[in-house]
């Protein structure tokens, strides 16, 4: 049985996928990116093998993508993330789609046809509105766990609308609703509606519109946003921030089949 790997080092968190010749999971690891990127690559990798009782040996391929892709050694080769989030998440719901990855630093729109071909993408790169780092300022602000944001915007009753996207304007503007008196959880669930806003101001939806990523992963609420804000069902994927990884576990068992010469 030959195996492959797929591992997605993003700004905040390194994903891996270990799948078989018949494209099935049988391992995944995750942990912080940190600031030494090979060396978390290299951890990722042994928990995993070590978890499959695999050796490294009997990985054909391998294939890197993400914010820290060129500091994977070990790696047969790499390739962008929109094209990993794209094949990762064909591989769930095989039609024409929208994949909206929300990550921590960037967000990303890209468009699929009915054979998984990418026909256009959009990036959000000059501005933290829109990703996960916004997020995460708002639960700094609030003075919360970024953890606990996705609870307390499912207990809000009357939601605080954000009037700017801008990190900084914003954060001003939470502190001023604090001191109006207004309720946390209302602040949370409009600093998520804000994050939607942002990415539907990038590109339109094609098809079915799907949602990647660890910032939806661990914040279902954004889904349910997007589909109000979309006006059209939102699919998730199964634990939608291994999709990157899994793109590339799958564009490294289909250069094997090309009869690329594995590394």
């Amino acid at each position: 049985m030959s195996y492959f790997c797929g591992i997605d080092i993003g700004a905040s968190a390194a994903k891996l996928v270990i799948i078989d010749h018949d494209r099935q999971a049988v391992a995944k690891a995750v942990q912080r990116s940190g600031v030494d990127y090979a060396a978390c690559a290299r951890r990722l990798l042994d928990e995993a093998l070590g978890a499959a009782r695999l050796t490294e040996s009997q990985v054909r391929g391998s294939l890197a993508t993400g914010y820290g892709r060129d500091n994977v050694a070990w790696a047969c080769g790499k390739m962008t993330e929109i094209a990993c989030h794209g094949r990762g998440a064909f591989h769930s719901f095989r039609r024409p789609m929208t994949v909206i990855d929300i990550g921590a630093q960037d967000s990303k729109v890209i468009h699929l046809d009915q054979h998984g071909s990418r026909t256009s993408f959009k990036m959000n790169r000059k501005c933290a509105a829109g990703t996960g780092a916004f997020l995460e300022e708002i639960a700094c602000r609030l003075d919360i766990p970024l953890s606990d944001l996705n609870g307390l915007a499912e207990r809000s009753t009357k939601e605080s609308a954000l009037g700017s996207f801008c990190t900084v304007f914003a954060a001003t503007e939470i502190l001023e609703k604090i001191r109006a008196g207004e309720k946390v959880e209302d602040i949370v669930k409009g600093a998520f509606r804000s994050v939607v806003k942002r990415v539907l101001e990038m590109d339109t939806v094609d098809g079915t519109l799907v949602m990647t990523g660890g910032v939806v992963a661990y914040n279902p609420v954004l889904a349910r946003l997007a589909e109000e804000s979309f006006g059209c069902p939102v699919l998730v994927p199964p634990e939608p921030q291994f999709v990157g990884a899994l793109g590339a576990a799958l564009f490294a068992v289909e250069n094997a089949e090309k009869e690329t010469p594995p590394c």
